[in-house]
């Protein structure tokens, strides 16, 4: 089983648009073995959009502390549920 990066983005004392642009360069250079995790203070239902319009995977999960973990990849095979709170 090949390595996973993770690319991490703390977006929760961001304003917008700057979580989604920062996201959105992180997703094009993502490859097979790489994802993106991730945090933020609310649901960005945009960028999980843009994101599945482009056939790229996604999980998203709010925590007991009203934080979104947003996980977003190009290899669809990946489980992203194994790499959630990695």
């Amino acid at each position: 089983m090949p390595e996973f990066k993770k690319i991490y983005l703390d977006a929760r004392e961001m304003e917008h648009p700057e979580p989604l642009e920062k996201a959105m360069k992180i997703i094009q250079s993502l490859d097979d073995n790489s994802y993106l995790y991730m945090l933020h203070r609310k649901n960005p239902l945009p960028l999980i959009d843009l994101a599945k319009g482009h056939l790229l995977k996604v999980l998203t999960q709010e925590d007991e502390n009203n934080q979104w973990h947003i996980l977003i990849c190009k290899n669809n095979t990946i489980d992203l549920s194994d790499f959630l709170n990695a």
